[in-house]
C-alpha cells in the first residue's frame, strides 16, 4: 500500500469502510504512517490540543466484571472504595483544573449506572459548575435512560464518555455483565439528546490487529468525534495481570490507523501513557489532538502543568476553548465553528 497515496486520498475525502481490505496497516512502514496521520491530523484538527480532566465521583464496589478494571467487585484489587465525593470537592477540583487550562471536566462513576440519589448529587454538582465555572462538562456515569441523559443535558453536561471497550468479536473476553450492543445502544440515546460522545477502548488486553481495525471502523460509523486510546497497565489482581504491556511502536501504529479510519476525530491519549517515552509526546505526531491530564491520574506520571509545557514545546495550541471569542470554539461535538482547517 502506498501510505502517502491513501493519505492524499483521505484529504481528498475518502473514508475507509469496513469490507475494505485494510490488513496493509498492520505491517506497513511505520514512520510512512506516522507521518501520514500526522497530516491528516493538522488537516482537520489544526494545531488545537484538547485537554480534559476527571475526578472519580464514586470509587469501587462495581458489579460488572470488566477484566481490565480494578473498581470491579469480581476482581481483587486494593482499589478505594467509596461512596460518591461531597459537592465542594468536586466544584473545588473543576475550578483548579480550569485555572489550570484545561479545556473539559468530567465526573466518573463506578458502576453500571448511578443509583437515583448519586444521580440527583450529579445534577446538582452538574447545575452548580455551570454556573460557576467556563470549563465544559462531561461525565461517564454507565448506562443511563433518555430521561437522565436529557436532564443532564440541561443541567449543564455538554459530553459524554462511554468506551466501547473493544472489537464487537473480542468484547465477551473482556465482559459478560454487559454486552456490545448494551454499550452501542447507550451511546445512541446520549447522540439522540444532542450529547457529544466520547468513545474509544483499551489495546493491549489480548486482542488482535484485526481486533483494533474493527474497533475504529465501529467508532467511524458511530460518527465517534472525540476517541480516546487507552493501553493496558495490567493491574494486580484482575485477570489480565500477567499480560505483557504493550510495545511503544503498537501504541503508535495503532494511534496512527485510528486517525486514517477517523480522520476527523480527536484521537486522544488516554491511559498507559508510562508505556512510551517523554509520556506519549510521540503521539503527537502520530496523529493525536487530543489528551486526558490530570494532577492525579495513575494513568500518566505527568501533572497539567507538565502536559501543557510538552504541547507548547510542540507548537501547539493549548488555549482552552472556552477562553477563545465564541465564533473560535468549537460546538460540543468536538468540531470547529469557523472555517475549515
Amino acid at each position: 500500500m502506498d501510505i502517502k497515496g491513501l493519505t492524499d486520498e483521505i484529504l481528498a475525502g475518502k473514508r475507509l469502510k469496513r469490507g475494505e481490505d485494510l490488513s496493509f496497516f498492520k505491517d506497513c512502514d511505520l514512520a510512512e504512517l506516522r507521518s501520514g496521520a500526522d497530516r491528516i491530523r493538522a488537516a482537520y484538527s489544526g494545531d488545537k490540543v484538547d485537554l480534559c480532566s476527571i475526578i472519580s465521583g464514586r470509587g469501587g464496589k462495581c458489579g460488572e466484571n470488566c477484566k481490565f478494571c480494578a473498581q470491579s467487585a469480581h476482581n481483587h484489587t486494593n482499589c478505594d472504595v467509596f461512596d460518591f465525593k461531597d459537592e465542594d470537592e468536586i466544584v473545588a477540583m473543576a475550578r483548579s483544573n480550569q485555572e489550570e487550562g484545561v479545556d473539559r471536566f468530567a465526573i466518573v462513576d463506578s458502576g453500571y449506572g448511578p443509583s437515583d440519589a448519586d444521580f440527583e448529587k450529579i445534577i446538582k454538582v452538574v447545575e452548580r459548575m455551570h454556573k460557576e465555572l467556563k470549563i465544559e462538562l462531561c461525565c461517564s456515569l454507565g448506562f443511563m435512560t433518555s430521561e437522565q441523559f436529557h436532564r443532564l443535558h440541561v443541567a449543564g453536561i455538554t459530553g459524554i464518555h462511554n468506551n466501547i471497550e473493544t472489537s464487537r468479536r473480542f468484547f465477551p473476553h473482556i465482559c459478560t455483565t454487559h454486552t456490545f450492543d448494551d454499550k452501542i445502544a447507550n451511546i445512541k440515546r446520549a447522540q439522540a439528546e444532542g450529547l457529544a460522545v466520547c468513545s474509544g477502548g483499551i489495546i493491549g488486553m489480548g486482542e488482535d490487529w484485526d481486533d483494533r481495525i474493527d474497533m475504529a471502523l465501529t467508532l467511524s460509523e458511530l460518527s465517534i468525534k472525540s476517541i480516546p486510546v487507552n493501553s493496558l497497565m495490567p493491574i494486580k489482581g484482575t485477570p489480565l495481570e500477567n499480560l505483557p504491556r504493550l510495545s511503544e511502536d503498537d501504541i503508535l501504529r495503532t494511534i496512527a490507523i485510528f486517525r486514517f479510519i477517523n480522520p476527523e476525530a480527536d484521537v486522544r491519549l488516554a491511559g498507559g501513557r508510562a508505556l512510551m517515552a517523554d509520556n506519549g509526546k510521540c503521539t503527537f505526531s502520530s496523529g493525536a489532538s487530543a489528551s486526558i491530564t490530570g494532577n492525579m491520574l495513575t494513568t500518566s506520571g505527568s501533572t497539567i502543568k507538565q502536559d501543557r509545557a510538552m504541547l507548547a514545546e510542540l507548537g501547539r495550541d493549548i488555549t482552552p476553548d472556552w477562553e477563545r471569542p465564541e465564533e473560535e470554539r468549537w460546538d460540543y461535538n468536538f468540531k470547529w465553528k469557523g472555517e475549515a482547517v
